[in-house]
């Protein structure tokens, strides 16, 4: 496997660390089908990284994939979208997950994963869908209502306490603490955070004055490492807020986004709206199924922070057996059998049987 030149050291040293999730899979006396086992004729191992939202969805995978094929081993560790992509450039990952696509600058590049450099050279795959919650720690409250230009305000921090008439106008019959906004963000690159600042600065009708961005464009606020970083700390703090993948937020309290004057609470179903009508990023490879979002929909009942996240991996592997495995183990994850595991784990919402008919045909591509 070659390594490009241009790897960043923390990139590889992230993979040295990877958490051996789909060791724990294999272990101890799991129920598997004895015919199953019989008929599989994988093995070997595949080491990734990549985006912390699917981590609910990547542990039903990989349980799922290793009870059917008892040889195989999946190690996913949730390093953060960005890491996962430095990792795949580096050659330090046999696939990644990530919440955003390769833009067109990185895919002028070379993948030190991959045989083949460049756009040509990879597959990338929307397989994970999941609404990114607005979520908050105020007691007593567990419901808001808030339009994209006031969610905008308050994570920039021009809005700073909660019953700021913004809020209050929004939410009437809610009372509302004379209490500090305490906004959290992700401290790592993270695609997550592009998909939060993309709807903001689609959405907000200017009110959020940023570029979208993997990494956040305030030095101001509380800064955590991953999904579960922020969630913890906006669960431990008071009056915090922040925004994750649903899968996560737990019994925090969440936003009602307003869409084309309709407050519309988070779902998968939902979520999975915004996709359906998304065209595709023009000028891509043949495997490249990457998805142009209109975050800034009035679409009645969709919900318009909507995580799109992707599985990458390369069209041809220096190793024909990495190839075989991976080529399995997407094919397994977009299978209906596979996007029900995660759906139920996770609560993302499953692909629809047209998207799986062109995902299919891109995973046919691996060899």
């Amino acid at each position: 496997m070659k390594i490009n030149r241009f790897a960043r050291l923390g990139a590889v040293a992230a993979v040295a660390s990877l958490a051996l999730v789909g060791c724990a899979a294999n272990e101890g006396g799991s129920s598997t089908d004895d015919e199953t086992m019989e008929e599989s004729s994988l093995s070997g191992t595949l080491d990734a990284t990549g985006a912390s939202s699917q981590t609910a969805a990547q542990e039903a995978w990989v349980a799922g994939f290793q009870t059917a094929n008892p040889d195989v081993t999946v190690n996913y560790e949730p390093t953060g979208s960005g890491t996962g992509r430095e990792n795949f450039i580096a050659g330090a990952s046999n696939f990644i997950g990530s919440d955003r696509a390769f833009n067109d600058e990185e895919l002028a590049g070379s993948f030190g994963a991959c045989a083949e450099d460049g756009a040509a050279g990879i597959v990338q795959l929307p397989l994970y869908i999941s609404p990114v919650a607005v979520a908050f720690n105020l007691e007593g409250i567990d419901s808001l209502n808030l339009d994209a230009a006031t969610i905008a305000g308050i994570f920039n921090e021009d809005i700073t306490t909660w019953n700021d008439d913004a809020i209050a106008s929004l939410n009437e019959g809610v009372e509302l603490p004379d209490l500090a906004i305490s906004p959290v963000h992700r401290s790592d690159d993270s695609g997550t955070t592009e998909t939060f600042t993309e709807y903001l600065a689609q959405a907000s009708g200017g009110a959020w004055p940023h570029e979208a961005d993997g990494v956040w464009p305030l030095d101001s606020g509380e800064a955590a490492q991953g999904t579960s970083g922020v969630v913890d700390a906006t669960r431990n703090g008071e009056g915090t807020i922040t925004y994750a993948d649903a899968s996560q937020v737990g019994d925090l309290g969440t936003v009602a986004v307003d869409v084309g004057g309709e407050f519309v609470p988070y779902s998968a179903e939902a979520a999975a709206m915004i996709v359906d009508s998304a065209p595709r990023v023009e000028g891509r490879g043949e495997g490249d199924l990457s998805l142009e979002i209109d975050y800034a929909t009035e679409e009645a009942g969709v919900y318009p922070i909507a995580l799109v996240s992707y599985l990458i991996g390369c069209i041809e592997y220096e190793d024909a057996n990495t190839a075989e495995l991976v080529s399995a183990y997407f094919t397994y994850m977009a299978s209906p059998e596979g996007q029900d595991a995660a759906a139920g784990n996770a609560g993302s919402a499953p692909i629809s049987d047209e998207l799986r008919t062109e995902v299919d045909a891109a995973i046919a591509l691996i060899g």
